[in-house]
């Protein structure tokens, strides 16, 4: 057999990068094709090892960027119930040879030698005991180890007693690899020696754990809370909840958390930080392809450009030597790039104190477009704005996963009956590389230079959640298609002859779970060529005094998101429902007090003014987003920075 290529990066080092997928179920997969239960699943690798590669073949196919050997089970000490002992050696070996030979020829898939426990109870056992259950962690981690795995994962764990045992042994035998240490939680979220999440984390990250983690036992649910209280202690987590808890139906268990619902739920681990995640019992390649989906929203698309122009010319591609181009400066791209960028340099950066008002402060209200065939209202909306000294307006593409008009139709309508700058989202959801790379070279033609990069919310939040989402790149990756376009140069490494002189924002959330990844990934799209920020909204001052502080060092203009809030019940959506929101429990029981109405409204105009005096004198400008098409709310914030209303909303 021909050794596979090693992986690009170190795993660790590729957890840095991005989160990465785990495969699912190997024992339910198993089951569905007819090899029994009542004799050992591990055995297969002996006497069905086709199905075994086929099955992680299916998983990889699906997205999983790790996939786990066959071995849960297959310690010496759980193989003597099935009168296994004697073929340890014959089962791991295969085990890993099976999984590396599935992995052949995928550089970027990861094996991940799995051990689970014995079923002992070392709190029980005599000394001669423990030495035999040390023996047998030992034991099986050599074999995988010498089999060639990428790292090793111990998983499904109740007792911490036990996982202590197995790290040791572990490390004793295969120092080097990278190890995965993965608890079994239960619906109280403790093990079953009664330790809950903080306390495992901290203790398996003492012991050498490289990762720390929760699998198996509940569902998708369960596992994301424990998942998130062990995010933020110093090393990486990971998660593989089983699909749902399993009923009996017909004297089957089933499984009833679907591949759509996992999606949900990766998409959630991700967001809160969770590294890598994948599936226990119940799941399935369809299982893992949701999770892969999530993943690609989150860490950089299926498609990984090549042709970074960021750093040096000229540059090689494709064996031959190219001098891109110039790009355009900042102030000369558009007429809201030049505003921007004086509003930064004269009054922000500088030391002499300037008034603000409508000249020295930058100001975008997002518009949207229709879900029918009249633009007519946005607009209206649009002139209204312009007449009341607002520099643009920006445009969603396909919010929350809904259809609407094109965005790219309202603003060639906005900027030919207004002579208004627009801000266009555009969105990694809904177009492969093909039609992204398309759609940009028309807005350039169209004079659409203005965008603003996002990766976009998944079909499954809005009205037809079994669309196929692409995310054949992320935010990262397409900023950097933009920017390599600006100096002359396509993603298949071709000049294109010319300079596109597109303004990239990027959107960032400082009230993330994750913050410290947050700041990464900007770091990395100021990198691939965003040139401001406009961030989600924030309502703690606190979180947006830490964000506009860490983001000093970048010198990246910032129009900070107002969203005023409408009522005591949107608050509470927004709170609860929106990922990277938080709305502090003073600001609810504000809006509580008046519940809903024009007194409701008038509160949440107040509480964005009062966030936006705060900030003001440190940001270029204000991005808003009038809730339910009231556009007013926006005139009426922005009277606390010296706008006067002229034309009536």
């Amino acid at each position: 057999m021909t050794p596979m290529a090693p992986p690009r990066k170190p795993l660790l080092k590729a957890l840095e990068d991005g989160p990465l997928v785990v495969d699912g179920a190997m024992g339910t997969q198993l089951y569905e094709r007819g090899v029994f239960i009542n004799r050992s699943l591990e055995e297969a690798c002996l006497s069905r090892p086709d199905l075994v590669r086929r099955i992680h073949q299916e998983y990889l196919d699906a997205g999983a960027n790790v996939i786990q050997t066959h071995t849960f089970a297959a310690n010496r000490l759980k193989l003597e119930r099935h009168s296994l002992a004697d073929q340890v050696a014959d089962i791991n070996r295969a085990a890993i040879r099976i999984a590396r030979e599935a992995a052949e020829g995928r550089p970027d898939a990861y094996v991940a030698a799995a051990i689970g426990p014995t079923g002992r109870i070392p709190g029980v056992m005599t000394d001669r005991e423990l030495d035999q259950l040390r023996d047998a962690f030992r034991e099986q981690a050599e074999l995988l180890c010498e089999g060639g795995a990428d790292l090793i994962v111990l998983e499904t764990f109740r007792l911490l007693s036990e996982m202590r045992l197995a790290l040791s042994a572990v490390r004793e035998v295969c120092g080097a690899l990278p190890v995965v240490a993965q608890m079994a939680f239960d619906a109280e979220e403790r093990t079953a020696d009664g330790a809950d999440p903080e306390r495992v984390v901290h203790l398996l990250r003492d012991l050498g754990a490289d990762v720390v983690g929760v699998n198996c036992v509940e569902g998708p649910g369960v596992v994301y809370r424990v998942a998130g209280r062990m995010v933020g202690h110093g090393v990486p987590i990971s998660a593989s909840p089983n699909a749902g808890y399993p009923r009996r139906q017909d004297d089957r268990l089933i499984y009833m958390a679907t591949p759509e619902y996992f999606g949900v739920y990766a998409r959630r681990f991700f967001k809160a930080g969770v590294s890598l995640v994948g599936g226990c019992c119940g799941t399935g390649p369809d299982h893992i392809q949701s999770v892969a989906a999530a993943a690609r929203m989150m860490g950089g698309g299926r498609v990984q450009l090549v042709n970074d122009l960021a750093d040096e010319r000229p540059i090689t591609l494709k064996n031959t030597t190219l001098t891109a181009l110039d790009p355009v400066p900042m102030a000369q791209k558009t007429a809201l790039a030049a505003k921007i960028d004086r509003v930064w340099r004269e009054r922000v950066k500088s030391p002499t104190p300037v008034p603000l008002g409508p000249e020295s402060f930058v100001v975008s209200v997002e518009v949207n477009p229709p879900s029918g065939l009249d633009p007519q209202k946005a607009l209206d909306a649009a002139r209204m704005l312009r007449h009341n000294g607002v520099d643009a307006i920006n445009i969603a593409d396909g919010p929350r996963a809904s259809v609407r008009m094109s965005n790219q139709a309202l603003a060639l309508l906005t900027r030919r009956e207004l002579d208004l700058e627009v801000i266009l989202h555009v969105c990694c959801r809904d177009r492969n590389l093909l039609g992204l790379q398309s759609d940009l070279l028309a807005n350039h033609v169209l004079g659409l230079h203005n965008l603003v990069v996002i990766t976009g919310d998944p079909p499954k939040m809005g009205d037809y959640p079994h669309a196929t989402a692409v995310f054949d790149l992320d935010s990262v990756g397409l900023l950097r298609l933009i920017n390599n376009l600006n100096r002359g140069v396509d993603p298949a490494g071709k000049l294109v002859g010319q300079t596109t002189r597109f303004l990239c924002a990027c959107g960032v959330e400082p009230a993330a779970a994750d913050y410290d990844r947050e700041l990464r990934r900007l770091e990395r799209k100021r990198q691939e060529g965003a040139e401001f920020i406009m961030t989600q909204p924030v309502y703690d001052p606190l979180l947006l005094d830490r964000f506009l502080t860490d983001v000093q060092s970048l010198d990246m203009p910032v129009l900070v998101g107002l969203l005023p809030l409408a009522s005591d019940k949107n608050a509470e959506f927004l709170h609860n429902e929106v990922p990277g929101m938080q709305i502090p429990q003073h600001i609810r029981d504000r809006m509580k007090q008046v519940q809903q109405g024009p007194d409701a409204r008038a509160e949440g105009v107040r509480i964005a003014q009062e966030t936006l005096i705060q900030v003001a004198d440190r940001v270029a400008g204000a991005y808003i987003m009038p809730p339910f098409g009231r556009y007013s709310a926006a005139l009426d914030i922005l009277e606390c920075v010296g706008f006067t209303r002229t034309v009536a909303a």
